[in-house]
């Protein structure tokens, strides 16, 4: 198949294409055509060497300058050494420098200029033309003159090498801010323009002062404002103490610390791995914050009848109880409490929910003639049969309700108010809860409670204010004695090392009782009696450690008080009149007293944080 015949132009063999402009950038390269003037005009801009043409035709050129009236010399001046001539191929960039009114950087300052920085380029003066290798034997000299400057370069940067570095190392000894705005150093600040500065002045003709000036101010006032708290000030001790004992690592410092700790350890009864003991309140001022509600996370929808805390410290857990036959566990954490699980009992009024003490299961009561237990690590709930834990009572003897009752200190046995005076004993170790024994008083049963002083002793307060106390072991009332003045006592609670009891009554007053002198006196005096409330005293509640009493009161809106046990005096700073607490319903102290949880009649369990028992 013939091809396509196409038409092509027909270009000479001998014809060389140029490029257009090739002609005048020709004329651009070729130096012969450079006179002497051109070729030091390109020296001192483009930083190349000069190369005269030719001997006559410089010559010419002098006396043509000479008689125009200026003289530009390509030689050394008499008397000129190697310091004239060190700068003479730097470039242009290295000679000069724009000012932006920036100050230089340290980094930048006291550094030496390497061979390159001086115009000393060895790769371009090996791969120079043949031109420059024809130069004349100044320029040589000139060349070899300045890597003798530079070998003792390596020197100076040493020196001060270790000088930066020994500044460094000063730095590094105190914390670099994360970051830090440039613009302050330029930033100026009005102390005069705004009110709220004022403050601020040192002096009352103080007016402007700088960006770094005003950052100082601000933080002085902030920390007179604020300042640091204890524990991080002991933090930071111990700190520092335990890195110079790391640094140090001699046996004479582990030996100090030993002798230390000894003498404490063996003073003490209690665990190697117990806490510290907790700090002594002061009298008249309580340091209180208010955190986030506790149940926040799922409010009741009714009044708040039981709040208690977890006995385990290790279990930061809390429960309410409200009336819509709800109890909830919440985490307690201070911050978001966040909600852990919610039982609904249809057919029981929660009044009170108590941990058992064992902390391995809840006991829940009302007014009705049985009872709700829920197990906490297998998650099963339990109700016992009618008539009082399956025994043979009949049904006109049926107690009606199991609202007032007591574990003992171990959780072996539990006390249930009946009525007409009667108390029964339930075992609850064997975990059947039969009713083992009963206790018969001569008035209706309000409160009871264990004593920690004598094992196996059991007080209760009846209705005409009598305090009886039974022997468990042989099941009769060793003791009896009348509450001082017979207010119509209403509740009786005490600590946990059995040091105090106290009794409230219907009108307000609340008496409290050295609770280790009982046995001996026939006739009890109260160590105090306390009138800061009016009316009936609904809770009683003593800290973990004895030294803080709070007592309140559900028939008036914040009837609330704190205690301060050993000067039995009531703090003054809180609550006040603005505190919200609304009719308090139930209130209880977690394990280290770190946290007060408030249960009050809007289902709201308040929780408050107490300074003085915060872990250190």
């Amino acid at each position: 198949m013939p091809k396509h015949a196409r038409k092509r132009q027909k270009v000479a063999r001998d014809e060389v294409v140029q490029p257009l402009g090739s002609n005048h950038l020709a004329a651009l390269t070729d130096d012969a055509n450079k006179d002497d003037e051109e070729r030091r005009l390109e020296s001192r801009l483009f930083g190349v060497s000069y190369v005269p043409s030719s001997s006559s035709s410089s010559k010419k050129k002098t006396a043509m300058e000479a008689d125009a009236g200026f003289v530009i010399s390509d030689g050394e001046e008499p008397g000129a050494g190697a310091d004239s001539r060190e700068l003479e191929h730097m470039l242009d960039s290295d000679l000069f420098f724009i000012d932006d009114g920036a100050a230089p950087s340290s980094s930048d300052s006291g550094t030496v200029p390497d061979a390159t920085h001086l115009g000393i380029d060895k790769s371009h003066s090996e791969g120079e033309d043949d031109d420059d290798q024809e130069s004349s034997g100044r320029e040589t000299e000139e060349i070899e003159y300045v890597p003798q400057e530079t070998e003792s370069i390596p020197e100076i940067v040493t020196e001060e090498h270790d000088q930066t570095t020994s500044a460094e190392d000063a730095q590094t000894r105190r914390k670099a801010p994360a970051w830090v705005d440039p613009d302050d150093a330029n930033l100026q600040v009005s102390l005069t323009a705004h009110t709220r500065l004022r403050k601020l002045r040192d002096a009352p003709s103080e007016d402007t002062v700088s960006g770094r000036e005003y950052e100082r101010k601000l933080r002085r006032q902030f920390e007179r404002i604020n300042p640091t708290p204890e524990w991080a000030t002991k933090a930071r001790k111990k700190l520092h103490s335990s890195k110079r004992r790391r640094s140090s690592g001699s046996d004479s410092d582990v030996d100090d610390t030993i002798e230390d700790i000894l003498p404490d350890l063996l003073a003490s009864t209690g665990g190697i791995s117990a806490g510290k003991k907790s700090r002594v309140l002061t009298q008249g001022v309580i340091s209180v914050d208010r955190l986030r509600d506790a149940n926040q996370a799922a409010p009741a929808e009714g009044e708040i009848k039981s709040v208690q805390f977890h006995p385990s410290p290790q279990i930061p857990v809390l429960l309410t109880a409200s009336t819509d036959r709800r109890l909830r566990l919440f985490h307690v954490d201070g911050l978001t409490n966040p909600h852990a699980q919610t039982l609904h009992v249809p057919s029981l009024p929660i009044t009170n929910a108590v941990f058992h003490p064992s902390g391995s299961s809840i006991f829940m009561t009302g007014p009705r003639p049985f009872y709700y237990t829920y197990d906490l690590q297998s998650g099963a709930s339990h109700r016992s049969p009618r008539g009082l834990w399956g025994t043979t009572f009949s049904s006109a003897n049926q107690d009606a309700s199991m609202e007032t009752c007591a574990f003992s200190p171990d959780g072996d046995v539990l006390a249930v108010a009946g009525r007409r005076g009667h108390i029964h004993l339930v075992d609850w170790r064997s975990g059947s809860a039969q009713v083992v024994a009963g206790l018969k008083a001569n008035a209706a049963i309000k409160s009871l409670w264990w004593s920690r002083v004598q094992n196996g002793e059991l007080l209760s307060l009846t209705q005409d204010s009598q305090v009886y106390v039974w022997d468990v072991r042989q099941r009769k009332c060793v003791k009896r004695w009348q509450d001082e003045g017979g207010f119509g006592s209403k509740i009786m609670s005490g600590d946990q090392q059995g040091n105090y009891l106290s009794i409230g009554s219907n009108i307000g007053l609340v008496n409290v009782y050295n609770a280790r002198s009982l046995g001996g006196d026939s006739k009890p005096k109260p160590l105090k009696t306390i009138g800061n409330l009016t009316t009936n005293i609904s809770c009683l509640q003593y800290n973990h450690d004895a030294q803080l009493l709070a007592m309140a009161s559900d028939v008036k809106r914040d009837q609330l008080r704190l205690v301060h046990l050993p000067s039995l005096t009531v703090y003054g700073n809180w609550p006040t009149s603005k505190t919200p607490l609304a009719h308090v319903t139930s209130m209880d102290f977690s394990v280290g007293s770190e946290y007060l949880a408030i249960g009050n009649n809007k289902g709201r369990a308040l929780l408050y944080h107490l300074r003085d028992f915060a872990q250190q």
